[in-house]
């Protein structure tokens, strides 16, 4: 049975602080897929996916955090289940629908350069 695991606990709550913002949730399904949603004191809220090939942001006002988490996870897992691993034809509609952003930091962050 393929369910969603709450792993945020495996984080210490230093960890969780990230630049300005602050893990609320991490969540993972089966191994394959994790789901984050990261809240900011002074900008949008952070939804972090990871599938396969697909990974992103998608930034989200922090009133609607929590249910765009939950369709961005349904929507994954339904991928996930009817192909294991996402699809051309997947990728480019969620990226189009969610307009899924990739932050320069998430392949490198030059702050640990600068001692920032």
């Amino acid at each position: 049975m393929h369910n969603w695991k709450n792993v945020t606990e495996l984080f210490s709550e230093e960890d969780r602080h990230y630049k300005n913002t602050y893990m609320e949730i991490n969540e993972v399904y089966d191994e394959k897929i994790e789901v984050s949603l990261f809240s900011s004191k002074d900008g949008p809220y952070e939804i972090y996916f990871s599938f396969g090939i697909l990974y992103g942001i998608i930034y989200v006002d922090a009133e609607k955090a929590d249910s765009k988490r939950e369709d961005i996870k349904n929507e994954l897992a339904q991928e996930y289940q009817n192909h294991k691993e996402p699809t051309s034809e997947f990728i480019n509609s969620f990226c189009e629908k969610h307009k899924v952003c990739m932050p320069s930091d998430i392949l490198f962050d030059a702050s640990a350069l600068f001692d920032f």
